[in-house]
């Protein structure tokens, strides 16, 4: 079956949230040709996403970002096609799933459907660490997909049947290694504020954990036969969950101070 690009998701709304992503939302919305329409809610970026982004053909919201669950959701309440695709500005679609999402719509067997994605780190692709095996729930009928409440690391929730594509989502996540260390700050801030609502304490957490975690990335998920980038990867995957958790310490620190001067 030949795909037509000019129809490949045109009864597909492509639902995608922005923050300062000029660089990366063209070759986004480039990959996802025919889309039946492209909803793009942007937290008030002060570069020319937004330009870009209308210049394509994107209906654009700009709204205040709380949580990417939370603008996620928003987002999807602006599609107005029978299937949503979510992706992220620094995702493209490759031609293979373009085809295969095609042929998925075209005889819908789910009522959503787990992505292959494929990631690079510092120009490199990941072919390890934990990063191979990645699947994504990012395309659903209208309706049956929600995210659920959370601080960091937000996933669909799905209300029914799914099943899975083979072609890749094509990842590039970080511009840099400074990309990734202002990354981690946010998320490891973020992630302290998950970990508190769950009543989490920080210690023996703030040792084991970030340990544990190099050792099943490197070890235990082949990250050393990524070379140099698995490495760097997994050191600092590491260093982020000891910021997480020294970021929870403080939290609880604050939070006890408050009690004490209280009382």
């Amino acid at each position: 079956m030949r795909v037509n690009p000019a129809s490949a998701l045109s009864n597909c709304s492509v639902v995608i949230i922005t923050l300062n992503e000029e660089d990366r939302i063209a070759r986004c919305l480039e990959s996802v040709p025919g889309a039946g329409e492209i909803v793009v809610v942007d937290s008030f970026s002060g570069d020319r996403t937004v330009e870009i982004a209308r210049a394509r053909g994107a209906r654009v919201y700009q709204r205040e970002f709380t949580s990417a669950a939370d603008q996620k959701n928003w987002a999807v309440g602006k599609a107005e096609k029978d299937w949503i695709l979510v992706l992220d500005a620094d995702e493209a679609l490759s031609p293979e799933l373009l085809h295969e999402i095609e042929t998925a719509l075209a005889a819908p067997r789910a009522d959503g459907y787990w992505l292959r994605r494929r990631s690079e780190f510092l120009g490199t692709p990941i072919r390890f660490c934990g990063w191979h095996n990645d699947r994504i729930l990012r395309l659903f009928r209208r309706g049956k997909g929600s995210y659920p409440g959370r601080e960091v690391h937000e996933r669909l929730s799905l209300d029914g049947a799914s099943s899975k594509l083979g072609g890749l989502v094509e990842h590039r996540p970080y511009r840099d290694l400074a990309d990734y260390i202002d990354r981690m700050r946010s998320y490891s801030r973020r992630g302290a504020v998950e970990l508190r609502k769950r009543g989490s304490p920080w210690f023996p957490g703030i040792v084991t954990h970030p340990a544990a975690r190099f050792i099943r990335m490197y070890l235990f998920q082949l990250g050393l036969l990524d070379g140099a980038s698995g490495l760097i990867l997994c050191v600092l995957a590491s260093t982020g969950v000891f910021l997480k958790y020294a970021a929870l310490r403080e939290l609880s620190a604050s939070s006890d101070a408050r009690k004490a001067g209280g009382t």
